[in-house]
């Protein structure tokens, strides 16, 4: 197999705009989760999520761009552009692909669009909706930017969605159709439908009095997910394309696995076995044994069975190994389709920098929860190899290993 490495990163996220503020944020305990502004929450059951704040589109997208675009395609448009730049990539047009992963696509501009519909006398739609609302769409203002004529895919796996879009893309690598791919994940899913719809499920934390606090993975206090919002990018190279141009090669991706539970639509199966097939072909593929795994940034919601099963799943893998365990979800909420990129992220910054952050509110684990967890304060440690857990409704399982690059 050819080696992939990983040349660029790019982050939107609700602790931080942008990779360095993003990880520096993560590592100072920083919650992104407050009182929702983009709309009036008031007369809703859950009023807070992990919203993208102190962000000026117009800032870093021409203004043609941000007429024709929902939010979450202006977070992949933005994550990417930063990837891009660091990667100092010099395009390859049909080399060159690009892969998208987004759970609920422009949902949000869905629901304000038939609102705005029902109570118009002239009942007018913009021309402009269908092309906000596809969520190809966000790849194709990437691609049409910068000339991007490869393979081009959406992901549709829910919340596995971006840790599927960096597989797709290795995949379509070794198999020779193309040199560099870009990985994507993107979501901005925060509207009234969305949110009955997980209250209603009671999926949603409803921790109204204290939003930042709310989030709180793997605690036995846990009662639910925060919505977050934002994007994720990587570029992705062989090793051979990126050596041949000179890039700083940033980490490898090792390994990828991908599974489906077909158990239930939201349900993970109660075993966690989609969740272990997915670490195990991942930890195969990576060609290392698990003990040499020295952190999961898990998918971790802060949901009681999701949290429980995936513990299940990680200590049925290890054994009685314990890799260090955090999840990133009680800073930035639950960025669905975006998460499986920043939190691949987190994994190459823990590899590279030699610390594991630890999981914000954390401060009494469930005793049904038999982890290594990092909680309190990051944890310095040098270690090898990383992986990162997204699972998503559907009994979606995607797993990925990153590790220290060596030639």
């Amino acid at each position: 197999m050819k080696k992939i490495v990983i040349t660029g990163m790019g982050a939107v996220t609700p602790i931080g705009i942008g990779v360095d503020e993003y990880w520096k944020n993560l590592l100072d305990g920083k919650s992104g989760i407050d009182k929702i502004t983009s709309f009036d929450p008031s007369e809703l059951a859950v009023q807070f999520a992990g919203e993208i704040k102190n962000l000026n589109p117009s800032d870093y997208i021409p203004k043609q761009i941000l007429r024709q675009t929902d939010p979450f395609m202006q977070y992949a448009y933005i994550a990417a552009e930063e990837a891009l730049k660091m990667s100092e990539v010099e395009i390859d047009p049909t080399r060159t692909g690009i892969v998208m992963g987004t759970a609920l696509n422009g949902i949000a501009t869905t629901a304000y669009t038939q609102e705005a519909l029902t109570g118009a006398a002239h009942k007018k739609v913009g021309p402009r909706f269908i092309p906000k609302i596809l969520g190809n769409i966000a790849a194709t203002h990437i691609a049409i930017m910068h000339n991007i004529q490869g393979p081009s895919f959406t992901i549709n796996t829910a919340c596995s969605s971006g840790g599927d879009s960096i597989y797709t893309a290795a995949m379509l690598m070794q198999a020779g159709k193309a040199d560099t791919m870009i990985a994507v994940g993107a979501e901005s899913a925060l509207c009234p439908i969305v949110i009955y719809s997980l209250a209603n499920a009671k999926a949603l934390s409803k921790n109204n009095e204290n939003p930042q606090t709310a989030s709180r993975p793997f605690d036995v206090t846990r009662d639910g997910f925060v919505i977050g919002e934002g994007g994720g990018a990587l570029v992705l190279e062989t090793e051979e394309h990126a050596l041949a141009r000179g890039a700083n090669i940033i980490c490898e991706l090792k390994g990828c696995g991908n599974t489906s539970d077909a158990y239930h639509i939201t349900a993970p199966h109660p075993e966690g076995d989609g969740a272990i097939r997915a670490m195990k072909l991942a930890i195969e593929e990576a060609g290392i044994n698990s003990d040499q795994i020295g952190y999961i940034n898990a998918h971790g919601t802060a949901t009681h069975k999701g949290d429980v099963v995936e513990g299940i799943a990680i200590n049925s893998v290890f054994g009685d190994y314990k890799p260090y365990v955090s999840s990133t979800k009680g800073a930035t909420g639950h960025m669905m389709g975006a998460g499986g990129i920043t939190e691949c992220i987190t994994c190459i910054k823990a590899v590279t920098e030699g610390v594991i952050p630890h999981t914000l509110n954390l401060h009494e684990v469930d005793e049904e929860i038999d982890l290594n967890l990092v909680k309190d304060e990051p944890l310095k440690k040098d270690i090898d190899f990383a992986m990162s857990n997204s699972l998503g409704f559907g009994g979606q399982n995607s797993s990925v290993i990153v590790g220290k690059y060596n030639k």
